[in-house]
């Protein structure tokens, strides 16, 4: 897999993620909306090891060019 998020992009997918699972955890609501919170796992990991599927499919990337 290829680093494709960068620094600013890392960190806002980090605490996105786990603001949603937290409040999941914290809020023992029922229904769709409560279970849809879980889609923080996404971010989370998508931050924690610095790849985005979807950034691989569209060619994108965030990180800082090298060279």
């Amino acid at each position: 897999m290829t680093t494709n998020v960068g620094g600013i992009d890392r960190i806002l997918r980090i605490a996105i993620g786990a603001a949603l699972l937290l409040w999941f955890f914290i809020d023992q609501g029922t229904g769709f909306w409560h279970w849809a919170k879980l889609i923080g796992v996404v971010p989370l990991l998508t931050g924690l090891f610095s790849t985005c599927p979807l950034y691989s499919i569209i060619g994108m990337s965030t990180c800082p060019r090298k060279g």
